[in-house]
């Protein structure tokens, strides 16, 4: 297999999970916080927290429908760019895919419709309930999904066959990995996290321009404390779980994550440097001593393995590309958390809607969330190369071989075209709902079901 076609397979891929991503991990995180909205409305009576849930809706609902859209295209790259890797692990993945599809994404988008259509015609308790289902559809569409990627970083509960097919020994041993469980908690937590600010952000604009006062400031209230809480929990225990896990299962991935070339005992945790594959060093290196080991061995002195330590064919392919994608999203976490901690008390000191500059930093913060979940995706895949199935299939394998070059790189011109259509067509979309406001949303509700 020629390594052009592999690339260009593998930048297909990445081009189209990367923007893919860009959707359900808003509405994964959105709909825990459509729940809240709906609870607090239903608990209180309160009428801003019912057009905070409408609105809410509605932004779920434009990114789920693109979410589905640049989804479905991942699922037959499986079958042209990436067909023998299908025929070989079909047995495995194959099952928690198909669980996806007939269990948690038909339950969430039945209950969608009801929650977006159906506010007048069901009682409040059963909307409530409608987005109940939501958040359990959208959140077991997730575990699935994650189940079948854990399988690839930390393959479980398979046997193969003389001629190198997989099959699957035991589901509940491949939907009780256990990369799974802190990579689910990380993932999972991290959509809330963009969600958050999402929702804060807004808000900020609204009491930032003056508009829907009260709406806005139930935005900003939960959306603040839902951030706070998450922010806090992103970094311990679920980054130091999953960090702790791939220490322990992919050693190769950490020491390209954390710019160890040599192993070493009493390793110091890296914030910043350049790594230089030429010398085998960190270029500039600003550390904290100890720490590493500290925190992966829970000792000042515990050994922490180098890139040295394992042939350089199982090294990722680009030990730069790694380092600065878990650092940018090492640095991102913590400046999320600094900024809601400091949120968090201005809103206990009831000064937060008066402090514009907060605000201000808070209605800007709203794109980063989405720069550090890509930086985390880039890490953890990027990371496993030059594997696909971690120890047991290398990339190069899976490919298709009868898929030429130049057929790849015509669909990735194709689907790079499409998306920025779609790309602007979601901007103008989210951009009417959010001109129109929570209140215009809820005007609408008699005319047309669910105030869409």
């Amino acid at each position: 297999m020629s390594d052009s076609i592999v690339l260009l397979d593998r930048i297909h891929f990445a081009f189209n999970i990367l923007f893919h991503y860009l959707f359900p991990q808003l509405t994964m995180g959105l709909a825990v916080l459509i729940l809240v909205f709906k609870s607090l409305a239903l608990w209180k009576d309160d009428e801003a927290c019912h057009r905070a849930a409408r609105f809410w809706v509605r932004i779920f609902g434009i990114n789920f429908v693109f979410g589905v859209v640049t989804g479905i295209p991942m699922e037959f790259l499986f079958g042209t760019n990436w067909a023998e890797f299908s025929r070989r692990t079909g047995g495995v993945i194959g099952n928690t895919l198909a669980m996806e599809g007939l269990f948690a994404f038909i339950m969430e988008s039945a209950f969608l419709g009801l929650l977006l259509f159906g506010e007048k015609r069901l009682s409040p308790g059963a909307h409530w309930f409608a987005a109940l289902m939501v958040f359990l559809g959208t959140w077991l569409s997730g575990f699935f999904i994650l189940a079948t990627n854990a399988w690839m970083q930390h393959p479980v509960a398979y046997s193969v066959s003389g001629d190198g097919i997989y099959s699957l020994n035991s589901l509940s041993g491949l939907l009780t990995n256990p990369w799974l469980f802190w990579q689910y908690l990380h993932n999972m937590n991290a959509t809330l996290i963009t969600a958050s600010f999402v929702v804060t952000s807004i808000g900020a604009y609204y009491l930032l321009s003056g508009q829907f006062h009260e709406t806005a400031r139930r935005f900003v209230h939960t959306g603040v404390v839902v951030a706070v809480i998450a922010t806090v929990l992103q970094i311990f225990p679920f980054g130091h779980g999953e960090a702790r896990q791939v220490f322990e299962h992919q050693p190769v991935k950490a020491a390209a994550m954390e710019g160890i070339f040599h192993t070493q005992k009493g390793a110091p945790l890296v914030i910043l440097g350049q790594p230089n594959m030429e010398t085998q060093t960190l270029d500039n290196p600003f550390v904290i001593p100890y720490l590493d080991s500290l925190l992966v061995t829970f000792s000042f002195d515990g050994e922490v393995k180098g890139l040295n330590a394992f042939e350089k064919k199982n090294w990722p392919d680009s030990v730069p590309l790694v380092f600065y994608s878990y650092h940018v999203m090492i640095i991102l976490g913590t400046l999320f958390a600094g900024i809601m901690l400091v949120a968090a008390w201005l809103l206990w000191r009831q000064k937060l809607f008066q402090s514009r500059w907060m605000l201000w930093l808070l209605m800007l913060s709203a794109p980063f969330p989405y720069m550090a979940t890509t930086a985390g995706w880039m890490t953890a895949e990027i990371g496993r190369q030059p594997w696909l199935v971690y120890g047991l299939m290398r990339t190069a394998e899976g490919a298709s071989p009868h898929v030429s070059s130049g057929n790849v790189l015509f669909t990735l011109l194709g689907f790079t075209f499409m998306y920025l259509m779609m790309g602007l067509l979601f901007v103008i979309m989210i951009l009417r709902v959010i001109s129109n406001g929570p209140e215009a949303v809820d005007d609408r509700k008699d005319s047309i079901p669910g105030g869409v």
